[in-house]
This record gives C-alpha cells, sequence and structure tokens, in this order.
C-alpha cells in the first residue's frame, strides 16, 4: 500500500497551494473528494458485487449437492419400495398355488384401491365450487339468490339501525 504519512501530506498540501493558488484551492479540494467519493463507491459496489457471486456459486453448489443427496433417498427408497412389493407378491403367490397369476394380480392390486375414491372425487368438486363462488366475481343478485351475505355491518351500526325508538314505552336507558 501507499506509506503517506502526517509529513508528506503537509508537503503535498504545500504544494498545491503554491501551485493552484488560494483561490482555486477549494473547488480543487471540492472536486478530488467528490472523485475520492466516486471511487470508493465504485469499490464497494465492485466488492459487494463479487461477494454475491461467491455467495451464488456456493448457493449453486450446494444446490446439487441437495439435489444429489434427495435423488440418492428416492433411488433408495424406490428400491425398497420395489423389494418389498416383490417380497409381498412372492408371499402372495406362494401361498396359494391353486389360485390362476390373473387373480393374484388383480388381488395384488385391488388393495391399492381405495372404495371411498368417487365419494372424495365429488366432495373435492363441491369444495372447489364453493370457494370459487365466495372467492369469484359472481353477481351480487346469484349471491342474495343463494344465501350469500354481500354486506356486512359492524355491529355498532347494527345497533344504530334496529334500536327502539325513544317514545316506545320502555326507556332506552339503563334505569
Amino acid at each position: 500500500m501507499i506509506d503517506i504519512g502526517l509529513s508528506k501530506l503537509a508537503l503535498i498540501g504545500v504544494v498545491a497551494l503554491v501551485v493552484i493558488g488560494p483561490e482555486r484551492l477549494p473547488k480543487v479540494a471540492r472536486m478530488a473528494g467528490t472523485l475520492f467519493g466516486r471511487a470508493q463507491r465504485y469499490i464497494n459496489d465492485v466488492k459487494s458485487e463479487v461477494s454475491r457471486e461467491i455467495e451464488l456459486d456456493e448457493l449453486r453448489k450446494m444446490q446439487k449437492d441437495v439435489e444429489q443427496a434427495a435423488s440418492d433417498v428416492s433411488g433408495s427408497i424406490h428400491k425398497s419400495m420395489s423389494d418389498t412389493e416383490a417380497s409381498i407378491n412372492d408371499a402372495w403367490n406362494g401361498g396359494d398355488d391353486s389360485s390362476g397369476s390373473d387373480s393374484a394380480a388383480a388381488g395384488g392390486a385391488s388393495w391399492h384401491r381405495t372404495p371411498d375414491a368417487s365419494l372424495l372425487a365429488i366432495k373435492a368438486k363441491a369444495f372447489r365450487r364453493k370457494k370459487l363462488s365466495r372467492t369469484t366475481g359472481v353477481p351480487a343478485w346469484y349471491k342474495n339468490q343463494s344465501g350469500q351475505r354481500t354486506r356486512v355491518i359492524s355491529a355498532s351500526a347494527r345497533v344504530a339501525k334496529y334500536r327502539r325508538p325513544v317514545g316506545s314505552g320502555k326507556s332506552a336507558g339503563f334505569f
């Protein structure tokens, strides 16, 4: 680095005073300070950009490692599932030799399907329809016809709207 001490700075100041003159020295010093600030900001921007690139490279490497680990885990799970399924099929076929391979295959596949799949599909469709009717731009007349509220008023507005008139026989106050 540049080794500038106090004596060297004083010498540079005296030479600048003699060469530039006392009238223009403040303007030149301001301009030098401005340029020095711009240079510092540029250097800081370059440093931050380099650090971001380094972090991005590290994140890409980490992502690649995580994807590799996930694919290894997925492969091991699939392998263990296929081994388990093969052993179950062997046990199923080995336990009943009189039945054909078609009935064993059909029986082995039937335990995967639930009997309520169609019922779940109907419920899911009804749920989506209800959610869409609440969130989309359905006309107000249709909402009124189907029983959905379109306007909600606050509790104080409801009290003011449905309050009994003062001359109705009972007092409006507590006492």
